[in-house]
């Protein structure tokens, strides 16, 4: 996956808190924040701390590469997010699965 915008990261955390079966406030106290802070990242607003931003994908199992992804990797395989299709649920042209 490449995020390129903040928005991009946020439709990715949404995607992947709904897969764990965690509601806002759950995940939000599972990584120390508020809620409304969460809100705003799953939203795309732009500078949030980059801090707090690691912890959130790392609490969520999400790996940050940057550069080339390894071919060759120790454990378990990364999460790949198909970010056309998290965007085209988050605007509504895919049903709910």
């Amino acid at each position: 996956m490449r995020a390129r915008t903040p928005l991009d990261i946020g439709l990715t955390v949404r995607e992947r808190r709904r897969e764990l079966g965690l509601n806002q406030a759950e995940l939000a106290a599972k990584v120390g924040v508020s809620r409304q802070w969460l809100v705003a990242v799953e939203n795309g607003k732009p500078g949030a701390e980059l801090g707090l931003v690691l912890r959130l994908l790392n609490v969520l199992g999400v790996d940050v590469w940057l550069g080339e992804l390894p071919a060759a990797q120790d454990g378990p395989p990364p999460i790949v997010m198909d970010l056309d299709r998290v965007i085209a649920r988050a605007r509504g042209s895919l049903d709910e699965e």
